[in-house]
């Protein structure tokens, strides 16, 4: 077992509460010093060296300084040495063993009420001090209950708040954790997007002859507008991923508006695209993104497995949905550049987040990506 040392205060507190005691037994004169008074006395305040750490052990030692000198067992001194006792015992007692300590306290100040009543000569006498050991006892009880609810509160709130922060911290990683998603999406979108066309146009060069100059002309400047855009989405993303607390993207999101853009791209992979495009008076930015990425994604896997195939791009809209459809013919021939196997799922996801749906896949002699995207606000 370790050896249970008095704190600092402790040691100075108890020969303090010694000698202020004897100071007051000597000025009230009722009481004589004689050697078995003070020893008694000192016997309890002994036990003031470990109040704070077995306080059970100095109120144990009330009964036997009793036994010393009887006259000292209600003197003042000693009472509030004892209730000091008391304080510190319901203060640091665990939670198991409070409601019994709690029992004891009651009990032991009845018993020790009845006692001194006892021992007084007459009935009035004894009853006045029964009544007055009563809250001499009980007080520094409820005094320790009320200070140990105030902290057992505050460590409740304190727990609160670290959970609280915790929950927070969390939120903000799942927070961090989708942006890093949606930027991965965008990532694939644009590059491989602007990248397979570059490789399918370059393609398309190194397979024309010299007498076809003006074609050779045509996708070249293709491959530079892809070029420089895959380079400006790139350096965009770039000052997002580096500016830690910027509120707004450095450029605009992509828009429907710029679909001429994507289609003259498109055509220049040797597409044959036919285009029909009906948008509402007003449409929510992410749905344009969202569209916009749809449609890029589609005619870069058009390009990819279905090159020189027919295809076309429909967007139309009814009542409160913005339907966004792109085909092409499974006759063409396979593309140059291969699949990476995410742009389905990648477009699936983008339409899921605001709300509407995807579906792909082969419908006849054409491949077919339908998308229905809501034209109202989707609650987050």
């Amino acid at each position: 077992m370790p050896l249970i040392r008095p704190s600092r205060f402790d040691l100075v507190f108890a020969p303090c509460a010694y000698l202020a005691g004897c100071g007051f037994l000597a000025l009230d004169g009722t009481i004589p010093l004689t050697p078995r008074v003070l020893g008694a006395f000192a016997v309890v305040c002994l036990g003031l060296l470990l109040r704070t750490r077995l306080p059970a052990v100095g109120l144990l030692l009330w009964p036997l300084a009793a036994l010393l000198a009887p006259a000292t067992a209600f003197s003042l001194p000693m009472l509030l040495v004892v209730c000091e006792f008391l304080y510190q015992l319901v203060l640091t007692s665990s939670a198991r063993w409070q409601r019994p300590v709690e029992v004891s306290i009651y009990v032991l100040t009845v018993g020790v009420a009845v006692l001194a009543a006892v021992q007084r000569p007459d009935w009035r006498s004894g009853l006045l001090t029964a009544l007055g050991l009563v809250p001499i006892s009980l007080v520094p009880m409820w005094w320790a209950l009320s200070v140990r609810r105030h902290r057992e509160a505050a460590e409740a709130h304190r727990v609160s708040a670290e959970q609280a922060q915790v929950i927070a911290e969390l939120d903000r990683q799942a927070a961090v954790t989708d942006e890093r998603n949606r930027m991965a999406r965008d990532l694939h979108d644009v590059i491989a997007g602007h990248l397979s066309a570059i490789a399918i146009q370059s393609e398309a060069v190194l397979s024309t002859g010299p007498e076809d100059a003006e074609t050779t002309r045509r996708v070249l400047r293709s491959i530079r507008e892809n070029s420089l855009a895959s380079l400006t989405e790139m350096r965009a993303m770039i000052g997002i991923l580096r500016s830690r607390h910027a509120e707004d993207p450095p450029t605009a999101p992509a828009r429907l508006s710029e679909l001429a853009r994507l289609i003259d791209s498109a055509r220049a992979t040797g597409l044959r695209l036919d285009t029909s495009v009906d948008l509402p008076p007003h449409l929510p930015v992410a749905v344009h993104l969202v569209a916009f990425r749809i449609v890029q994604e589609a005619l870069t896997n058009a390009a990819k497995h279905a090159a020189g195939a027919h295809a076309a791009v429909t967007i139309t809209w009814q009542e409160e949905q913005l339907v966004v459809e792109v085909s092409n013919d499974l006759t063409g021939s396979p593309g140059p550049v291969p699949g990476g196997g995410t742009g389905t799922a990648t477009m699936a996801e983008r339409a899921e987040a605001v709300g509407g749906w995807v579906t792909c896949g082969p419908d006849g002699p054409v491949w077919r990506v339908h998308a229905v995207l809501p034209l109202v606000a989707v609650p987050a």
